[in-house]
């Protein structure tokens, strides 16, 4: 008859179970042994007991095969994750060229070129992207020039109020009156017509007219 089968699994009596280790311990180190002198091989065998006693087999030295041990598992960690990175940014980089791609056609669409595999329904879409589009430019539009409007205003105000001041520096304001001082002020601020020609602030003394006469003097 030949031996039964065993089960791989705990043995729960202990004598069994030391006894089991010892003999199978014996026989994994011997086989070991056999391996490094057979097949030329640098063999490296660490066993601990279940009550934590050391059994060990080199076929060089215990050190020099951890180490050599340690240095491989590095190097293959180092290109495993190296071929990982490289997949990654392989799978990025495929992702960007196809976004770049639905970009570029739909730039060309947007400027009327490629529509003939266009539906109906998708030229109604391009229609409304390219409306939407146009509101939004001349909206921004507006708000610059009402911007450079705002500002222009205030500078006018501004030079306004130094030539007021400039004035009131040069002849005082003693003989000057709201109505005249207003009236020379938008006098001496007029905008010629042509645009390109500079504009000259010139300060002029206000009118004065005399009581008796009734003439208006120019001073």
């Amino acid at each position: 008859m030949g031996r039964g089968k065993i089960v791989i699994r705990r043995i729960d009596n202990s004598t069994s179970r030391q006894v089991t280790f010892s003999k199978r311990r014996n026989g994994l180190l011997k086989k070991a042994k056999e391996l490094a002198i057979l097949c030329d091989a640098e063999v490296g065998v660490v066993v601990f007991s279940s009550t934590a006693k050391l059994y060990d087999f080199a076929s060089t030295s215990m050190k020099s095969v951890i180490e050599r041990y340690k240095k491989v598992t590095e190097e293959q960690q180092q290109l495993g994750n190296s071929t990982s990175e490289v997949k990654f940014w392989q799978r990025e980089a495929a992702v960007l060229r196809q976004q770049l791609q639905n970009l570029q056609e739909n730039h060309r669409q947007l400027m009327g070129e490629e529509l003939s595999g266009l539906s109906v329904k998708d030229l109604q879409h391009l229609e409304n992207q390219l409306e939407t589009s146009l509101r939004g430019v001349r909206m921004r539009k507006d708000q610059i020039l009402i911007s450079e409007i705002q500002e222009l205003n205030q500078k006018r105000n501004l030079i306004h109020q130094e030539n007021v001041e400039l004035y009131k520096k040069v002849y005082g304001t003693k003989d000057v009156n709201g109505a005249n001082s207003n009236a020379l002020l938008t006098n001496s601020l007029s905008v010629r017509e042509d645009p390109h020609e500079s504009v000259c602030l010139q300060l002029c003394q206000p009118q004065q007219q005399n009581p008796e006469t009734g003439i208006t003097i120019l001073g």
